[in-house]
């Protein structure tokens, strides 16, 4: 009997599987245990991931397993996802955001409203038109509401015409995470 796994995290995979092929250049805004990362690199084997996180010591246990297993397409960068356009001078196709703090770590270092923002703006900037942003929200904790409150703000926000925005949550679960989906809209234009 086959299962569906109703989590955001599984969700936002489904999603940028369907957008990203072999070669493309893609983000993980936010490395935490690799997850995601591995998952990217998993499709763009001939392409690029960029993996942003602040927390040295996550980085330097990532960076062993890359080595470790051989893995060549992964560049991880020990610097917030604020600046990730000052890493990449790439066309990217899909940027996932996996908010929060770092599973089994100091769960007062989170992921922070302003420096999300600041990366969701960049990181829109930086996609193909067709591209995908996926945005794993959780509310469990002081930071995450204010966090998932602006951010809901800022996306209603974007112009309808460039970007189509999709929020899918649990509606029978109390603080359960949620998954944004943004994409660009094959019309986008830059000199708009």
């Amino acid at each position: 009997m086959y299962k569906v796994v109703l989590k955001a995290t599984s969700l936002a995979h489904k999603i940028v599987e369907k957008v990203v092929v072999d070669g493309d250049v893609v983000v993980d805004a936010t490395l935490g245990n690799g997850n995601d990362t591995l998952f990217l690199s998993s499709l763009t084997i001939n392409g690029m991931v960029y993996s942003f996180e602040v927390q040295k010591s996550a980085v330097d246990r990532f960076n062993k397993i890359i080595d470790e297993e051989g893995i060549k397409n992964i560049k991880v960068i020990n610097d917030g996802h604020q600046n990730m356009d000052l890493y990449i001078d790439k066309k990217v196709k899909a940027i996932m955001f996996n908010l929060g703090y770092l599973p089994g770590s100091d769960k007062t270092i989170t992921t922070k409203s302003d420096t999300t923002l600041e990366a969701v703006q960049k990181g829109l900037k930086l996609l193909v038109p067709g591209g995908v942003m996926t945005i794993a929200v959780y509310v469990g904790h002081e930071e995450g509401q204010r966090e998932a409150e602006d951010l809901l703000k800022e996306i209603t926000e974007l112009d309808s015409k460039h970007f189509s925005v999709m929020n899918i949550n649990f509606i029978n679960r109390k603080n359960a995470p949620f998954l944004l989906v943004i994409e660009k809209n094959d019309s986008y234009r830059e000199d708009i």
